[in-house]
């Protein structure tokens, strides 16, 4: 019987998947404090970030999908990203990762406890090992023990902790830094 990962493809994100990494990622603003954004997006707003991670250079997407879906179709099971830490010149060796995995289907079936989260990062880190990328930054709101536990897994130490940094759901949320070195 084959494994689960057999039907899973990891590939660079394209323009016809910001339907579902929209749905994804609202998700994560509307039942989470995993994103400190506190609005929902539509696709359109969402496609400059999009286009922000063509398919070379240090800023990359990588999706996760499956493909035994009928006709042809992918179900979107989450992504990853790399993105640039912060925008000043000095700062463009350093990128902020993130993985974002699609919530339980009400059809059935879920992206969490499959190796999705491990696939995207070993796809994304092996595509930025010829880029001039030097440290790879992962800010984990808290708590999240299955991010941290990512992470750790792909060399990531902690750093610090920025206590209180954010307000959503009415509270306060602490944020966990991680670096990796590439």
């Amino acid at each position: 019987m084959p494994s689960e990962h057999t039907e899973v493809q990891v590939r660079p994100g394209v323009e016809s998947d910001l339907d579902a990494l929209t749905d994804i990622y609202n998700h994560y603003v509307r039942e989470t404090p995993i994103t400190f954004d506190t609005t929902a997006f539509s696709p359109e707003e969402r496609r400059p970030w999009l286009l922000s991670h063509p398919e070379d250079g240090p800023y990359r997407l990588k999706v996760a999908a499956d493909g035994t879906f009928p006709g042809n179709s992918q179900r979107i099971l989450g992504y990853a990203t790399s993105s640039p830490y912060r925008t000043k010149p000095a700062y463009s060796t350093s990128v902020e990762v993130t993985v974002y995995l699609a919530p339980d289907s009400p059809r059935g079936g879920t992206a969490r406890g499959r190796g999705i989260g491990t696939l995207l990062y070993k796809a994304l880190f092996e595509s930025l090992e010829t880029e001039d990328v030097h440290r790879a930054y992962a800010g984990i709101a808290q708590p999240n023990e299955a991010s941290t536990r990512l992470h750790e897994r792909f060399g990531f130490r902690y750093i610090g902790t920025h206590r209180e940094v954010g307000r959503k759901f009415g509270r306060y949320w602490d944020v966990a830094w991680y670096e990796k070195e590439l």
